[in-house]
Formats: structure tokens, sequence, C-alpha cells
């Protein structure tokens, strides 16, 4: 089977394909599920949300562990209260 055989992508999957190397190129990256972005976020969840973006770029690690989102807790200044 030769290259001009094969059939060619949809339309909008080539705008699709365009569109995520133009996004990857200049960096710029989605801060929040799009699936959930229509909900009111408290500030301190604000601040997590941030936190954990901030330390997946510098550590390079898509999927924290729950140890690594542990040391994010942490880094915020939470600390574990005494039980009652």
């Amino acid at each position: 089977m030769t290259v001009s055989a094969l059939p060619k992508p949809p339309r909008s999957s080539h705008r699709a394909a365009v569109a995520a190397a133009a996004g990857h190129a200049s960096g710029r990256r989605r801060q929040i599920d799009p699936t959930t972005c229509e909900r009111e976020y408290q500030p301190e969840e604000v601040e997590f949300m941030q936190a954990v973006e901030a330390y997946k770029r510098r550590h390079c690690r898509p999927f924290p562990t729950c140890s690594e989102l542990l040391e994010v807790v942490r880094s915020l200044g939470y600390v574990r209260g005494t039980q009652s």
C-alpha cells in the first residue's frame, strides 16, 4: 500500500493536532480540569491546586505520589491536629 492510498484524517483531527502542537510549543497548559471548571473554589482549594501544579512542573512529575502530595500539603504549613 502506498502512502497516497492511505485515507486522510478528518479535517477536525488535523486542526486539533495543530492546536495541541501550538499549545505545547508555547508552554501553555490547562491549570484546572475542564470537567470541573464551572465550580466555585474556596481560596484554600485554589492555593492547594496551584501548589500541586507548581510541584509537578518543578519536579517534572505529571502524577505525584501520595507521599509527594503530603510534601506539598506540609509545604503549605498544614500540620496534623491533636486528637481530642
